[in-house]
């Protein structure tokens, strides 16, 4: 402390300590936009003003134990600007989302759309006449099997298909 004393006096808070402490602050605070201070870098800022001071104040005879940043005020329209950015930036952010989950649905439905037209390609393969006509001749039955069925023509239909008349 004598040396201390004998080089900047007993007010050696305000002739050393204070100035070196702006200046390094303002030194270091200078590498980053205001964004960055905001909200991301405040414990990198602490540690650059650590490591500034420690240096600093080491060679004249004062050991920093630590740096504490308790609040970084920024002008209001500079901290408006950063918040509207940053809200901003997170809209983007879901409507990207959005769109990768659209994309993802128009791909799911091409897929289930081309397996339907796989699936009838495949089923129409396996049709035949003769099997079209049964299956026909199958659900003419069941319709006349109906309590609302009254006539029935046999060979009256399409393809020799039976018709069926007055239904109701």
């Amino acid at each position: 402390i004598g040396d201390l004393h004998e080089k900047f006096g007993r007010e050696y808070m305000n002739s050393l300590v204070r100035p070196e402490v702006r200046s390094s602050v303002r030194k270091v605070i200078g590498q980053f936009t205001p964004e960055e201070l905001y909200s991301t870098k405040r414990d990198e800022v602490q540690q650059l003003i650590q490591k500034d001071l420690e240096a600093t104040l080491k060679n004249n005879y004062i050991e920093l134990k630590a740096t504490l940043i308790r609040d970084i005020e920024l002008p209001d329209k500079v901290r408006t600007a950063i918040e509207e950015k940053i809200e901003a930036e997170q809209l983007a952010l879901k409507y990207e989302y959005i769109l990768e989950q659209e994309r993802r649905e128009a791909e799911r439905k091409i897929i289930e759309a081309e397996a339907k037209a796989r699936a009838n390609q495949i089923l129409n393969a396996s049709l035949s006449t003769n099997i079209l006509k049964d299956k026909g001749i199958e659900a003419t039955l069941e319709l006349a099997r109906s309590q609302n069925t009254k006539t029935v023509i046999v060979g009256g239909g399409g393809e020799g298909l039976p018709l069926i008349l007055g239904g109701g």
